[in-house]
């Protein structure tokens, strides 16, 4: 398969939309949402909906990526449940014989780690940051218990698997001709939020540090403000040619800038004035954000995001 997309943002051509919260089920003879593509060579990502998860599209929201190092496949996220992790194993051994033998998980989120069951009964080793496990311990069941409610028949076999694997700033893999940098560059979307730079290809698997097609979700207690400056310093630091989101197709840094780091600050910009001029948090809901409403999620999530930045803020 030829790594189209890459060619076209070579060209400075507009990349076909293969994400969307309107299409229930883009590959329907898989349980992935979407079947992998090759975006730069060697480097696959299989891109989930860009809406909340569902029967329809068996959890498959986020992008499950794997990298072919010439010994050995590298997997970006265990997956939404087992038989999820098992559709993506099939495609793998579609493009190459070469074993899976690192499993990566992005953040503490189902839809990172619940597959990890399929993986480990594998033997293969799952690597995660010390914060991501936290959360895959503490939350893990209630977790499991919610993916179980929409996924149903879907969710056969998904137990919790730890990653036996952990790290705190950065885990150097070495695999065949291929060196990955497992980067933890500091608070984002979420706790443990990873990123899987590969240098020597210029190419960045960000997990949810960054978004583009759809809105970034902001949860109780995410830090907006240490999302900012972690974006815009060590993560835009990197210099990465290519950016693999954890949702949505794969892109660059002006996109990914534009819709994560610049969202970010023109929210929390508009909650300050709110603040200022002595509005509350029922009033704080509706600042206007509908340059942005063209997103993914907009409905879902534009409100909310305005509530949380608000109970943050206020406390600054």
């Amino acid at each position: 398969m030829k790594p189209i997309f890459a060619a076209l943002l070579a060209a400075g051509l507009a990349l076909p939309a293969l994400a969307s919260e309107d299409i229930a089920d883009q590959y329907p003879q898989s349980e992935l949402y979407s079947k992998p593509v090759e975006f730069i060579p060697h480097v696959f990502t299989a891109i989930g909906a860009t809406a909340p998860p569902t029967y329809e599209n068996a959890g498959h929201n986020n992008n499950l990526s794997f990298v072919v190092t010439g010994d050995g496949v590298v997997v970006v996220n265990g997956g939404a449940s087992y038989r999820l992790a098992k559709a993506l194993h099939d495609e793998i051994k579609t493009v190459t014989d070469q074993p899976v033998k690192l499993v990566i998980n992005e953040n503490g989120q189902g839809h990172a780690f619940l597959g990890n069951s399929y993986w480990a009964e594998q033997g293969v080793d799952i690597l995660a940051h010390v914060d991501a496990i936290h959360e895959i311990e503490s939350e893990g069941d209630f977790i499991l218990q919610g993916m179980q409610g929409y996924n149903r028949d879907k969710a056969e076999g998904t137990t919790i698997a730890v990653p036996n694997l952990s790290f705190e700033d950065e885990k150097i893999v070495e695999m065949g001709d291929v060196t990955i940098h497992v980067l933890h560059l500091g608070p984002a979307h979420g706790p443990g939020d990873t990123q899987v730079w590969i240098p020597q290809w210029g190419i960045v698997i960000a997990g949810d540090i960054a978004f583009h097609e759809r809105m970034p979700p902001i949860f109780p207690g995410t830090d907006t403000d240490g999302w900012i400056d972690t974006f815009d310093g060590p993560f835009a630091g990197l210099g990465a040619t290519y950016v693999i989101p954890g949702h949505g197709h794969p892109t660059n840094m002006a996109q990914v800038t534009r819709y994560t780091s610049d969202y970010l600050k023109d929210l929390r910009a508009k909650i300050g004035e709110h603040i200022e001029n002595g509005g509350d948090l029922s009033e704080a809901y509706y600042v206007d954000q509908s340059q942005w409403a063209h997103l993914d999620t907009f409905e879902e999530l534009a409100t909310k995001n305005a509530g949380r930045v608000f109970e943050e803020m206020e406390w600054e």
